[in-house]
């Protein structure tokens, strides 16, 4: 059966607010921890109306404190943003607060606009220095070697596992030359999906931390009871996708019936390809579409996410996506 997991940016609901939206994903992984979904991710941006996770960890460390077994994580920290000492003393104290059951996710982007990204104190220059700022964020949560000077407290020895994000070969590239599980961006940015996926896993060495190759595809899922309330759903997606993209980004809209015939066509081709990995509908077509997207690419794992406006909306789409893949896995068993 192939892991399924949950990828949260905490949205804030037009009419809603930041802590009704954290309540909301308290909430939401407590569904996804009796749902048997695997990991339970949140995802650092910054200066975003819509969006409630800027402070990953501390929004972890709540999440953490609501659940019991499912792994929480970050998809991801923003590394460029941070120096990575700060980084591992954060997740070191979720990992000894929260004992395996702590993930740490890295990107290279800086999650926001160049003006908050020099408010966050970054050089323009840090991405530069991505790989070898994993490198040592990496060597903080390994034991501490004799007479070393610099030490993660809490941290060292907790031995966080460590993913690589991207969205392009760079991310692959550097995944499988650091022996570390990837997980592709392909709920935004399909584009470079399956030149990654290969170039990760024909390049992959391996290391202790992950022997072999661990590929988690992202999809996205907006599932109803019918076909036509998803896509009612997932306008709420579309439209956020628009204004990003506008330079008018604020709270998660409310979904619209008649997205298609209000947007203008260009912008409903960009949003159509930046949104193709997705599976949105009743739970037959969840179940269709998540199976044709896994045999596909061939994912180790799958990470889903929807922006979906109403709370109770959302849990039951996760609900019917949880059970899409029960019955993926045990039709993939059958047939083995």
């Amino acid at each position: 059966m192939v892991p399924y997991s949950v990828l949260d940016l905490s949205p804030i609901p037009e009419g809603g607010t930041a802590a009704q939206a954290l309540r909301n994903s308290a909430a939401l992984a407590r569904h996804a921890e009796g749902l048997g979904y695997t990991r339970f991710w949140m995802a650092e941006h910054h200066n975003m109306t819509g969006i409630a996770s800027a402070a990953t960890a501390v929004a972890l460390g709540y999440v953490a404190s609501q659940t019991t077994t499912i792994r929480v994580g970050a998809g991801g920290v923003m590394l460029p943003n941070h120096a990575p000492l700060v980084v591992a003393e954060q997740f070191g104290t979720l990992a000894t607060l929260y004992p395996n059951r702590v993930d740490l996710g890295l990107g290279r982007a800086p999650g926001t606009d160049m003006l908050t990204a020099r408010a966050l104190r970054r050089s323009l220059d840090n991405s530069d220095n991505f790989p070898q700022d994993v490198f040592e964020l990496i060597s903080y949560f390994e034991p501490a070697g004799p007479g070393q000077k610099v030490r993660a407290i809490p941290g060292a020895g907790t031995m966080v596992p460590v993913w690589i994000l991207g969205s392009s070969l760079y991310g692959a590239q550097l995944a499988a030359h650091l022996g570390l599980p990837y997980a592709f961006a392909s709920h935004f940015a399909p584009a470079a999906l399956e030149q990654a996926v290969e170039v990760y896993r024909d390049t992959y060495r391996p290391s202790e931390r992950s022997p072999e190759p661990h590929f988690m595809l992202a999809i996205n899922v907006f599932a109803a009871d019918s076909d036509e309330e998803a896509r009612i759903l997932k306008s709420s997606m579309q439209q956020a996708f628009v204004n990003l993209r506008t330079g008018q980004a604020g709270p998660l809209p409310r979904p619209v019936a008649d997205f298609e015939e209000r947007v203008d066509p260009m912008a409903k081709a960009m949003v159509d390809d930046a949104l193709s990995v997705s599976a949105t509908g009743s739970p037959a077509t969840i179940r269709a579409e998540l199976a044709r997207l896994i045999d596909t690419h061939q994912p180790d794992e799958v990470i889903l996410t929807g922006q979906i406006h109403d709370h109770a909306a959302r849990l039951h789409s996760f609900a019917i996506a949880a059970d899409a893949m029960q019955q993926i896995g045990t039709a993939r068993v059958a047939a083995a």
